[in-house]
Order: C-alpha cells, then sequence, then structure tokens
C-alpha cells in the first residue's frame, strides 16, 4: 500500500481539540480522519495553534497563539471595531498556518494537503499549482462562495462535498466525492427505552431552529431540553428565554458522555432548521444511541432521515408537533442500525483514504 504524506489544518482561532463548550463540527471531522489515516500508517502533519493535542505524526504550530484563547488579541473585546476588521484577523490568523502548510508542500513534504477553512486557502493553491489540495466543504456554497471558487480554479484543487444537497448551487466544481460525516458508534451508548423528553442539540441561533423547537414543546405540552452555549442578545431574550422553565429547560453545554445520555433517553431529538444545513451530526448522534429524529425537508436532512423508518421528514411547526405524537412508531434499533451502516467512522476514512490515493496513485 502506498504511505501517505498529509498534511491537514482547520482553524488558528483555537486549540485542537477546542476549550470546553466551543462547538465546531469541521474539527471533530478532521482530527477523526486524521487520527484514522495515521493509525492506518500514513504520515499526518495537522498544523494548528500551540496547545493542540493531535494522535498524528506531527503537530505544528509555527509557533502561533490560538486566536480566541488565553486571553486572545484586545481588537476582539474592542467594540469600536468593526466585523470587517475582526474577520480581517481570523482570516490571518488561519492564512499564517495555512503559509506554513503551502512552503513545507513546496519543498516536497507532503503528498496531498487536507483543508478545512477553504476560503482562506484558495489564493495559496492557485498559486502552489504542483500541491494536491483538497477541501471538505463544511458550509453552504452561497452564490459569493461558489464565484471565488469559480475565480481561483486551478487543476490541483479537488472539492469534498459532506452532503450531495451541498452540491446544489455549484454541481461543477471539481468534485472528489461525497463523504458522509462519520462517528466512533464504540462511544455511543445505545437505549431501547427513553425518558419521555424531547430534546434540542446545537447553537442558540435562528437558523438552528432553537424558537421552532420551543413552539413545538408548548404545543404539545411535552418536556423539551436545550443543549447548546449561553448566548445573549434579542434572539434569546424574545424567543427563548421567557418559555424557559419545569417543562422547558435550558441545559447549557455538557460533556460528551453527558451529550450521549441525554440522547439516549430523550423521545425523538428535534431538527427544526432555518436553512440549507449541508450536514447534521446531531442528526446521527441522536440515531445512534436510538432516537429517532424530527427535522425540517431542508439541507441534508432527506439523505440522512428516512421517513417513517428512523424519524419523520416534516415542513412546518405544526406538522412536527403531530410527529412526536407518532414516535412510537420508530423502532430505535433501526435508527442504531442506520447508522452503523452509512454513517460509521469506519466507513468515513476508507471514503478519504481511497480518494486521497488515487489523487496520488
Amino acid at each position: 500500500m502506498i504511505k501517505l504524506r498529509i498534511a491537514t489544518m482547520v482553524t488558528g482561532h483555537y486549540t485542537t481539540p477546542p476549550p470546553f463548550g466551543v462547538i465546531y463540527a469541521p474539527m471533530d471531522i478532521a482530527v477523526a480522519v486524521s487520527e484514522g489515516l495515521q493509525r492506518r500508517g500514513h504520515d499526518v502533519t495537522f498544523f494548528a495553534p500551540e496547545g493542540s493535542d493531535i494522535k498524528v505524526l506531527r503537530v505544528e504550530s509555527g509557533g502561533l497563539k490560538p486566536l480566541q484563547q488565553n486571553g486572545g488579541l484586545p481588537i476582539l473585546k474592542d467594540k469600536k471595531v468593526g466585523g470587517a476588521e475582526v474577520s480581517k484577523v481570523f482570516n490571518l490568523w488561519d492564512q499564517y498556518l495555512l503559509s506554513l502548510m503551502y512552503k513545507e508542500a513546496l519543498e516536497g513534504k507532503f503528498d496531498v494537503l487536507h483543508i478545512h477553512p477553504v476560503d482562506r486557502a484558495l489564493p495559496l493553491a492557485y498559486a502552489a499549482r504542483k500541491v494536491p489540495t483538497v477541501y471538505t466543504l463544511h458550509d453552504p456554497i452561497y452564490p459569493w462562495r461558489a464565484e471565488m471558487f469559480k475565480m481561483f480554479a486551478s487543476p490541483n484543487q479537488y472539492y469534498i462535498s459532506i452532503s450531495d444537497a451541498q452540491r446544489v448551487p455549484a454541481p461543477d466544481l471539481n468534485y472528489l466525492a461525497t463523504i458522509y460525516n462519520g462517528i466512533d458508534l464504540a462511544d455511543i451508548p445505545f437505549s431501547e427505552k427513553h425518558g419521555g423528553h424531547l430534546l434540542f442539540v446545537g447553537r442558540i441561533t435562528p437558523e438552528k431552529g432553537v424558537a421552532e423547537a420551543v413552539e413545538v414543546a408548548r404545543k404539545t405540552g411535552e418536556k423539551l431540553f436545550i443543549l447548546g452555549p449561553e448566548t445573549t442578545g434579542s434572539y434569546w431574550e424574545e424567543k427563548i428565554k421567557p418559555y424557559l422553565g419545569d417543562q422547558i429547560r435550558h441545559i447549557g453545554v455538557v460533556s460528551r458522555k453527558e451529550l450521549y445520555e441525554y440522547y439516549k433517553n430523550a423521545k425523538a431529538t428535534l431538527v427544526p432548521i432555518q436553512w440549507e444545513e449541508p450536514f447534521g451530526l446531531v442528526m446521527i448522534e441522536s440515531m445512534a444511541t436510538g432516537t429517532p429524529v424530527i427535522a425540517f425537508r431542508r439541507g441534508s436532512v432527506p439523505e440522512i432521515v428516512i421517513d417513517g423508518k428512523n424519524g419523520f421528514i416534516v415542513n412546518t411547526v405544526e406538522e412536527m408537533a403531530e410527529a412526536t405524537k407518532k414516535i412510537g412508531r420508530i423502532d430505535r434499533n433501526l435508527c442504531r442500525a442506520h447508522i452503523e451502516q452509512n454513517f460509521d467512522l469506519k466507513r468515513m476514512i476508507d471514503r478519504y483514504e481511497k480518494e486521497f490515493l488515487k489523487l496520488v496513485g
């Protein structure tokens, strides 16, 4: 078998793994793929800020301190500084790590670069055309992003989508494959029984649909546990906080072990997303514990949820409320089996290894 030399980079904002309370799915996937490929005998170098701890051949920081830890930079706390200036700092922090990666790549040290912050890397990849660069797309392909991909297109750049739905706005990109995110089922407990409550897991933001989950709980009278970071602002103050109490509880952020306990004890996990989410780790984590998902028909949902088999796909809050009454029809064993067959960690690593080997071979 060919032994690959792979370099990976996700972010300079946080250490890898991130501090407790930070939810960042791309980092989870990048670490899982990198460590999995390292275990298979490939040499993986992970570019990340000081303090990162990943089980790969080498972690390279270049002396970079994580932007949002250890006090961060004053500019991030200065309310007089606009979002555009802060965004520039974020970009430069990532580009510092990327520049280190490309410098080594141009010296012939890597066979494949696997990059997750796509936007930041485009100019470097465009200039370094001898270096195969593979991007995993984690965000929707908005029109402005599709235009950027077109502007910086070159034969050495390849894209991996995390769902077929994600490709719709830009079907002609140089795709290698669609590779669904996978999870390590050995770490996830299964339960045929549940505790009778509904569950929401995710950031407290409008696009995640927390307010819609609250509305479902109010319509049905069901208990709802909300797991996600504490937040402020009008969305929280007007749409969520007034309804918290014994029936609807905000739990906050919990450990991974505690999260799986909440999943497996739930009657159903609500995913009333308000955007075209390219993938939803929450859905596969929930089903892995046996808990079915009730989700809005947007983004990748129809690729993950089989309506009537491991959950329900709905279009409105009213339909979601009705679906909670039918959740007893779902066999929780089938939920687990669906994840074992389609979204297992090994399957994901197999696919990445296959695509990387094709590039080099």
